[in-house]
């Protein structure tokens, strides 16, 4: 759910590569192409009136704003008339693969017969996209080297599966998928935090951190995976080499904020939290217009 315009291009196939010999794969492809895209994260996913949305919409379901040839009739404003969740929200090029390759460029219009399964097939495709978004970072880390040879093995599988057919794509279990590679990517972050952080790190995985007071606080290679940092205070915070994957960044105060080299940091994350011109950012991410 972006603020970028809306609009088909059948036939038009998202582009997987895997770069040069040795070379870690190219991330373009898991950057979302909303004019390649069938509007699925506006019709297939819910959302519950909130801070994020006025209204509640259940899956399956076009949101009222979807126009006819799949724009969005508000993007120019989505913030400002409440639908924060659409600014924030990243499919990781899951969308274009699922319209484009899976399902040929027919979208869910003109083949109402398919609606369904390929509502059902792209939040499956969105985890595996997101998985591919970590294991190219992994590659892109010198200190983890020793274990790149099982990152790509996990790489070349988790891509196959992108390319597979709907009925495949909805028998696969995302949540195993999602376990088994997780246990690769804490490999890939220890070796790389032990070797920019050397010594004691904090370790606040999974924690509860909601509205902490954490201004100023060095946070170089701590391990803050799964941590719930909504609204905490990070003003000025050292970053640094963090290892953010999925932490809850909602509402965090980033400004003045290192975090450069921070690991499996996403452009969601980003998009979620508050930040100013101060806020520095990991290469590959984009500051958020509204910082």
């Amino acid at each position: 759910m972006s603020d970028t315009p809306r609009a088909t291009r059948p036939g038009k196939t998202p582009k997987h590569g895997t770069g040069g010999r040795g070379a870690a794969p190219e991330r373009d492809h898991l950057r979302a192409d909303c004019a390649n895209c069938f509007a699925l994260c506006c019709a297939a996913l819910p959302f519950a009136a909130s801070a994020d949305f006025p209204v509640t919409k259940p899956a399956g379901t076009a949101c009222g704003n979807l126009r006819e040839d799949f724009r969005c009739g508000i993007h120019t404003r989505l913030r400002a008339d409440g639908w924060r969740g659409c600014t924030v929200f990243d499919c990781f090029g899951a969308g274009q693969q699922v319209s484009q390759v899976t399902f040929g460029g027919v979208d869910w219009r003109a083949a109402p017969e398919s609606r369904q399964r390929m509502f059902d097939v792209f939040p499956v495709m969105r985890t595996l996209h997101e998985l591919l978004w970590y294991l190219t970072e992994a590659l892109a880390q010198p200190a983890a080297r020793s274990v790149h040879p099982a990152v790509r093995r996990t790489l070349a599988r988790t891509e196959e599966l992108t390319r597979a057919d709907a009925a495949t794509l909805e028998a696969a279990d995302p949540g195993a998928l999602r376990a088994a590679t997780g246990e690769l990517l804490l490999q890939v972050s220890e070796l790389v935090r032990a070797a920019q952080v050397p010594g004691r790190r904090k370790n606040h995985r999974g924690a509860d951190l909601m509205g902490a007071k954490l201004a100023g606080t060095d946070l170089r290679g701590a391990n803050l995976r799964g941590a719930y940092l909504i609204a905490a205070d990070l003003q000025r915070a050292d970053l640094r080499f963090a290892d953010l994957i999925g932490a809850d960044l909602r509402d965090a105060d980033l400004r003045g904020a290192d975090l450069t080299g921070a690991l499996f940091l996403t452009q969601a994350q980003v998009n979620a939290a508050k930040g100013d011109k101060t806020t520095r950012i990991p290469a590959g991410l984009t500051r958020p217009a509204h910082w």
